[in-house]
C-alpha cells in the first residue's frame, strides 16, 4: 500500500489525491436530468423525419394529380388524393393552356401532444393541358403555347 501524498497549509494536512466520497451519485444525477432532453430530441427528429415524408407524398401527388389532369383525366383529384398522406386536401384549377394542382396535408406530431405541435405540409405542380395543345405543326415542331 502506497502512503499519500499529503501537502501542509495552515497546520492541517490535506490530501492531494482526490477524494471519492463526494462524488457518489453525480452520474445518476447526470443521467435523469440528460435521459429527458434526449427523448424529447429523439422525438423531435422523428416528427422531423415524418414531416419530411409528409412533404415529399404532397409532391408526388400533386405531380400525379397535374400529369392526369393534364391528359384530360376527370378522377386527378382521386389520384391526388390516393397518392397523398392521410387527410389530404387537393385543388384542382384548370387555365386556357394549363392545369395547376395544390396539395395540402396536416402533418401531427407523434405522442401526446401531436395535436400542439402539427403543421401542414402542401406542395403544387402545374402542367402543359394536352388537350388544347395548338400551332403545332407536322413533324413536332411549331410554338409551344404561351
Amino acid at each position: 500500500m502506497r502512503p499519500s501524498r499529503r501537502a501542509v497549509c495552515g497546520g492541517r494536512a490535506w490530501s492531494l489525491r482526490p477524494s471519492r466520497r463526494g462524488d457518489a451519485g453525480f452520474v445518476t444525477a447526470e443521467t435523469a436530468v440528460a435521459l429527458p432532453a434526449l427523448v424529447l430530441l429523439a422525438v423531435m427528429l422523428i416528427w422531423g423525419v415524418l414531416a419530411a415524408s409528409a412533404q415529399i407524398r404532397c409532391v408526388d401527388a400533386a405531380r400525379v394529380g397535374a400529369r392526369a389532369a393534364a391528359r384530360g383525366e376527370a378522377d386527378a383529384a382521386e389520384l391526388a388524393r390516393a397518392a397523398g398522406p392521410p387527410g389530404v386536401r387537393v385543388r384542382v384549377s384548370l387555365a386556357a393552356d394549363t392545369v395547376r394542382v395544390e396539395v395540402e396535408a396536416p402533418s401531427a406530431a407523434p405522442g401526446r401532444l401531436g395535436a400542439l405541435l402539427a403543421v401542414r405540409v402542401g406542395a403544387a405542380a402545374v402542367a402543359a393541358r394536352e388537350d388544347v395543345l395548338t400551332g403545332i405543326e407536322e413533324g413536332g415542331e411549331g410554338r409551344w403555347p404561351a
